[in-house]
């Protein structure tokens, strides 16, 4: 063929959002080895829309919340819609806590009817539903001047000019509202023990950016500026294991599995050892923190979500991985194969001031949900 045969390809102008030139959607699907059912998410930028996606991809219900997705949403017990929004008068503590508060919490039926709703403008990343009604989530609150002089590492040219270091509180809250159980971490964790990786400023030590509460009710925290997972016995307060930086790395979502040992979303940043990031779903043995099992892509920085993440463990054996940063929803076996995939195809930029740190248009959620058809049974 001579080069005048030759015919010049169709234009076609390229989608600046480089995501989205990929395939959206469903996109990858193996029905023969999924556990199948339903997975819930509430996009970050998705405006108060919570979607419920089946095995095909196709979307079979949604809720218009009435402020937009903090965190994430859940299926409760009883069917309805749990929901962690984004508190629109939130506490302004720092330049970039809006980044990571919820603290309006609702209530709905699968009709959309509010039938609860509770407001705690120091809250901040995770909550858990628990089984009695009640709600356990983390707020922030400002450390002890004493105890903020033991903080190392991080960047002290980043330091509030008032010297206040934001830290955290676990509280739980009855249906009235009432708070029925609190925890203070500073009075059970030396700040000298814990140091601040080196890039982040000292403004929240250690910022607990994950909780869930195991068979024997300890109560789980991951530790996002220090890189740890601790286990706190709820009667006592005390702190019963501890493993740090040199297991897991800026991760987030620890829970318990059926053998005893915890999962978790291992993001990756500042991994101990590593030059390159790349995140893992990841499981140890909390008693020796050794690894047990993990899942990472056969390139593995082909995987990675630098902020955000979650590693759910399916009925059938399987884990489902919610790789936050880029709305990439996936199903993997024991094995590591991907068996679904379903990547959230809403795009739509941050709002102001989060804009500021987030730029461009995104299709991020905090953490996605699979549940069975059991448990939405007005499906």
């Amino acid at each position: 063929m001579t080069a005048t045969t030759l015919k010049r390809p169709t234009e076609l102008l390229p989608d600046q959002v480089t995501l989205r030139r990929r395939a959206l959607g469903l996109t990858a699907h193996d029905p023969a080895r999924t556990a199948g059912g339903y997975t819930l998410f509430a996009g970050q930028t998705a405006e108060g829309r919570v979607d419920l996606v089946d095995i095909d991809g196709r979307r079979v219900h949604k809720w218009q919340m009435p402020v937009r997705a903090g965190r994430d949403a859940v299926i409760l017990p009883n069917g309805n819609l749990g929901y962690n929004g984004s508190h629109a008068i939130s506490a302004d503590l720092y330049p970039a806590w809006d980044l990571w508060h919820g603290g309006d919490f609702y209530e709905a039926t699968p009709d959309g009817e509010i039938v609860w709703r509770h407001e705690d403008i120091h809250h901040h990343h995770d909550a858990q539903w628990l089984d009695n009604g009640n709600l356990l989530y983390t707020v922030a609150a400002p450390l002890p001047a004493e105890k903020a002089a033991r903080i190392t590492g991080g960047d002290p040219r980043k330091d509030a000019a008032d010297g206040i270091v934001q830290s955290d509180i676990v509280r739980e809250v009855n249906r009235a509202g009432e708070t029925v159980w609190e925890w203070r971490i500073w009075d059970h964790l030396d700040p000298a023990d814990f140091p601040v990786h080196q890039i982040f400023d000292r403004r929240h030590w250690p910022m607990i950016n994950g909780l869930s509460v195991t068979a024997s009710g300890l109560i789980l925290m991951s530790l996002r500026t220090t890189s740890g997972i601790i286990a706190v016995d709820r009667a006592t307060g005390r702190v019963i294991w501890n493993v740090g930086s040199d297991v897991v790395a800026q991760q987030h979502t620890p829970v318990e599995t059926e053998g005893g040992q915890v999962l978790c979303f291992d993001n990756g940043n500042l991994r101990q050892g590593s030059t390159s990031p790349f995140s893992r779903a990841l499981e140890f043995d909390p008693a020796t923190g050794d690894v047990v099992w993990s899942y990472t892509d056969p390139m593995p920085s082909a995987f990675f979500s630098p902020y955000m993440g979650g590693a759910q463990r399916l009925w059938n054996g399987n884990t489902f991985i919610c790789e936050s940063a880029f709305g990439r929803l996936f199903e993997v076996t024991p094995e590591g194969e991907t068996v679904w995939e379903y990547v959230i195809p809403d795009f739509a930029e941050y709002p102001a001031p989060l804009s500021g740190f987030i730029r461009g248009l995104h299709n991020s959620c905090f953490r996605a949900h699979r549940y069975t058809k059991d448990q939405v049974p007005w499906l």
